[in-house]
């Protein structure tokens, strides 16, 4: 049998340095041929304590890991990570790659754990955003009256960007403070208003506490925003509509969407708010559009969104396997269902919609050959008539939805008649 690789130790170390580890993360390290981690971190470690070789982490450090792993697999190694290595840490990143049963980990309390005690927050009620290899946008997702946010600041630019990105948004008024060098012998803390934040960058090991406060605008977080929250050139499926839609594709955690003819994105950008661990890719043969669907993303906290440019089916080539997928566009293409239907895993759900008798056509045939459920969506408005009120009906809108069966092929259903 081949011989196992040692097992891996991953050490949380804190802006306390070698003082603050427990003697459990001092014997690793002491016994270690090999130590790795981020320049700041190695330099925490005394030389007369650690005598192992100290390798720092090369950029970009993800694509280096397996590497470095390798070169190392028969040496004792200990690998430094600042404070809980699982909590958006290295650890995560080594368990996907060296597998969880090689991991020893051994944590130090998180700069969130530390924030908490010092303001006196509850941890279990208070959102954590990382902007550590993250765009800033991502914070939007967050922002809403009476929020209570920490802030993992990726450098010394970290406070006045979130400061400057709140007040744009319209959370002027929220208190920050930021919180530096926690745990260790130069801990500080500053506070101010996002409006004129007061203080020039400071140290880059910071954290950020926003308290939003009660003013600024509502961002629901349920399916169906506001239409006027997208940026958009009449191509947008309608809050009623994309409420429906959205309960009707069921986003679970993890999961991944295509949007296919993403118009505004409006129906990908709210896959993605559903849950933060979600994922999604919109085609858009129009450059425009997509160009616009980014915006929408960025602006409505969602930056992750993958928007692909050209036209489908052949833009879906490469695409990795969705979980579900959303047609709102370009139903008539040739082979465009077909290639939608056929790309879905087992369980995974397609969703249809038109305006257009050729492609409720289209739809009905497939209802007919794959069951699902086909129904129309009507919406009428209140509007002034004359000094009364009547309604104003919208155009009907057709879906067809259908979960792929787990024995799948295009053989069409046993028809009764």
């Amino acid at each position: 049998m081949p011989q196992q690789p040692p097992p891996l130790t991953v050490v949380g170390i804190g802006a306390d340095g070698w003082p603050g580890l427990a003697g459990t993360a001092r014997a690793s390290l002491r016994t270690a041929e090999v130590v790795i981690g981020g320049p700041r971190q190695l330099d925490l470690l005394p030389a007369d304590e650690v005598c192992a070789e100290r390798v720092p982490w090369p950029t970009p450090l993800r694509p280096a890991v397996p590497g470095l792993l390798a070169r190392y697999a028969d040496r004792r190694v200990a690998v430094l990570a600042s404070g809980d290595p699982m909590f958006y840490g290295i650890g995560r990143t080594l368990a996907e790659i060296a597998g969880p049963d090689r991991l020893r980990v051994l944590p130090h309390p998180s700069s969130v754990t530390y924030a908490c005690a010092r303001l006196g927050w509850p941890l279990e009620s208070t959102e954590v955003v990382s902007l550590v290899g993250r765009p800033l946008d991502a914070l939007r997702l967050a922002l809403n009256p009476g929020r209570r946010l920490l802030v993992l600041s990726a450098d010394a630019d970290g406070p006045g960007a979130v400061a400057a990105l709140l007040t744009a948004s319209g959370f002027g008024a929220a208190r920050l403070r930021v919180l530096e060098q926690l745990g260790g012998p130069a801990e500080r803390q500053l506070d101010g208003p996002a409006d004129g934040w007061p203080h020039p960058p400071g140290d880059r090991l910071n954290l950020i506490a926003v308290d939003l406060g009660d003013t600024g605008p509502r961002t629901p977080v349920v399916p169906g925003l506001p239409d006027g929250a997208y940026e958009n050139d009449g191509q947008l499926t309608k809050r009623h509509v994309r409420a429906a839609t959205l309960a009707t594709l069921a986003p679970v955690p993890g999961e991944l969407l295509w949007d296919v003819g993403g118009g505004s994105g409006s129906i990908a950008i709210e896959w993605l708010r559903a849950h933060r661990d979600n994922r999604a890719v919109t085609v858009e043969r129009d450059p425009v559009r997509a160009e616009r669907i980014a915006r929408n993303a960025a602006a409505l906290g969602v930056p992750r969104l993958r928007v692909v440019t050209g036209a489908a089916p052949a833009a879906l080539a490469g695409l990795p396997a969705p979980d579900a997928v959303f047609v709102g566009g370009g139903l008539t293409a040739p082979g465009l269902l077909d290639a939608c239907w056929t790309a879905l895993a087992p369980g995974g759900r397609l969703v249809a919609n038109t305006v257009t008798l050729e492609s409720e056509a289209l739809l009905t045939e497939w209802y007919r050959r794959h069951g699902g459920e086909l129904l129309r969506l009507a919406v009428a408005h209140a509007v002034p008539v004359g000094g009364f009120t009547g309604w104003r009906q919208a155009m009907p809108v057709t879906q067809w939805s259908a979960a792929k069966p787990a024995a799948q092929s295009l053989t069409p259903r046993e028809n009764a008649s």
